[in-house]
């Protein structure tokens, strides 16, 4: 399960898109996009830079056929809580300064640096697909999905971001790792219309 939250927080930060630059992975996108595709990016972007607070629910599959659920809390800027449902005690927490996995019951927590974090301006106040290493991009009549791709200590990544056309939400993403394993991440039941408590995002004073 450690390796599962580590994972985890791998995959919340590559949702980090933003206009500061980073070092790219990997081939670029091999055609332009036309001009639809722009827009409809473009509005993505616009659209979750508005929101400053988000809840809901999130379903985790790895290749190895683990599943796991909790809730997770979303803060502009830079912070995130994803508490696993029980008999779970782990979550994942940022409060900008790292990404730290907490285990309640052995009362431990591991930390990731934020600078080491790929692509961890997500939790900014803005959002710009554009400026990420973008190589896939797949529209149907219901939805986008993009793929972009970065370099991480542990070696280039990719995730695809599966947005609905509509409302312009996120509604899963999939990590794939050097070695080519994947987790995916489906969220739902979520709501705007919530003020998330600063407590939510306290860490505990565990070694």
């Amino acid at each position: 399960m450690r390796k599962t939250l580590r994972l985890l927080v791998v995959a919340i930060s590559s949702l980090a898109i933003s206009s500061v630059a980073f070092v790219p992975a990997g081939v670029a996108l091999d055609r332009a996009l036309t001009p639809e595709e722009t827009a409809i990016i473009k509005d993505i972007g616009q659209h979750h830079s508005s929101v400053e607070q988000l809840a809901g629910r999130f379903l985790q599959l790895d290749s190895a056929g683990n599943r796991s659920e909790g809730i997770f809390y979303l803060k502009r800027p830079n912070k995130i809580r994803f508490k696993y449902a029980p008999p779970s005690y782990e979550e994942v927490i940022s409060t900008g300064k790292g990404f730290y996995v907490i285990d309640r019951k052995e009362e431990t927590k591991f930390a990731y640096p934020q600078q080491r974090v790929p692509l961890r301006q997500f939790l900014s106040d803005k959002i710009d697909l554009f400026s990420a290493n973008m190589q896939e991009v797949v529209k149907t009549e219901e939805m986008i999905a993009v793929t972009v791709a970065d370099d991480t200590p542990a070696g280039p990544v990719s995730v695809t971001m599966i947005f609905n056309l509509e409302t312009k939400d996120i509604e899963q993403w999939t990590l794939t790792e050097p070695n080519g394993n994947e987790v995916t991440f489906s969220i739902y039941d979520t709501t705007t219309d919530i003020k998330i408590p600063k407590s939510y995002f306290y860490l505990p004073d565990y070694n």
